[in-house]
């Protein structure tokens, strides 16, 4: 189907517009939802340090978009191929200011990233491309965003925590980037890296036993997959900078780690490499990390998740097999389908 120009989803809708009473009780939100981390259990002493950094924080969560972020071409067509009918989009103050980032916070309140931000400067930015490809080379972010043709997406997310959002995400296939790269034909694995900036990212300074950078990868046939998309913005504006800007994945059969934010590197290999979760829990965190309502975690039920809507509507509802993105990618997954 051809994408249609529509208004975008988030654009003139009284649902959408947060009252600012209840933006200022987010924390009475986050206390709502009762959520753990996603990561491994820490020390006291290791809770008691508080990031900070050395700008006054943000007003609010949507003051984090970089000025500077190219804004060619947006607001995006809607490719209506990918909708979600269920349910509606997540407000924007949600989905804004309830996130994991570990390089601004891996302690404490891990979901309140947005005010930890100021320091952190995602433009400009470099991509590096290495490995089995023709040619390593470079590319400034920047630039590559406003090359590429742009488009808008509706994605259920899903997070291995067991809450989930519907984002309206702007940005382009990841099939597309590949192609750029021109990996060569024996490459079966790609590799991201996001960026390390401990200067500019506190969670990176007061979290030394994790093993900086992120590192994720996908198989080649993942990678190429029609869902598999690169997120340069959401709700029509480019991504704030705790949703993972310059650019991050979003891939929505996936649990959210997967899609890593902030990449600055992609290497093309022909062998699985290591990920960043399933180096420090492998029986918690699994490669390939599909949603999948079949699969048990010894933390957190797969079989359901916690919708989030907005800052007050978060209901109980089933868990979709690969999040509701079977008829796309079903076939990659024979075992995962048979149960």
């Amino acid at each position: 189907m051809a994408n249609l120009i529509l208004p975008p989803g988030w654009q003139g809708k009284e649902r959408d517009v947060t009252d600012p009473a209840t933006y200022w009780n987010r924390r009475a939100f986050l206390k709502q939802l009762g959520l753990g981390a996603i990561g491994l259990s820490l020390p006291a002493t290791a809770l008691a340090c508080s990031p900070r950094t050395a700008l006054p924080p943000p007003d609010g969560p949507l003051d984090t978009i970089p000025a500077n972020a190219p804004r060619t071409g947006l607001p995006a067509a809607r490719n209506t191929t990918f909708a979600v009918p269920e349910r509606a989009l997540t407000d924007r103050i949600a989905a804004s200011s309830y996130n994991n980032f570990y390089e601004f916070k891996s302690q404490g309140d891990l979901k309140e990233v947005w005010p930890l931000t100021s320091d952190y400067k995602p433009f400009p930015m470099e991509l590096s491309v290495k490995g089995m490809v023709e040619k390593p080379f470079k590319m400034d972010i920047g630039e590559l965003i406003t090359e590429m043709d742009l488009e808008e997406r509706i994605y259920r997310f899903r997070c291995v925590e067991a809450w989930s959002m519907t984002v309206p995400w702007t940005g382009f296939p990841l099939r597309k980037l590949i192609e750029r790269c021109k990996p060569l034909s024996t490459a079966t694995y790609v590799r991201f890296v996001s960026t390390n900036r401990p200067k500019e990212m506190p969670g990176i300074r007061n979290a030394s036993w994790y093993e900086w950078p992120y590192y994720e990868a996908l198989r080649m046939d993942e990678a190429m997959n029609e869902v598999a998309f690169v997120a340069t913005g959401m709700y029509g504006e480019p991504l704030p900078k705790q949703n993972g800007s310059p650019i991050r994945l979003a891939l929505p059969w996936k649990y959210g780690y997967k899609g890593p934010k902030a990449i600055v590197e992609m290497a093309f290999m022909d062998r699985q490499p290591p990920t960043f979760w399933n180096d420090l829990q492998p029986l918690e965190y699994s490669f390939l990390s599909n949603v999948n309502p079949n699969i048990p975690h010894p933390r957190w039920t797969q079989a359901s998740e916690r919708f989030i809507a907005d800052l007050e509507d978060i209901r109980r509802i089933p868990t979709q097999l690969f999040n509701g993105y079977a008829d796309f990618v079903g076939d990659l997954y024979p075992n995962e389908v048979k149960g």
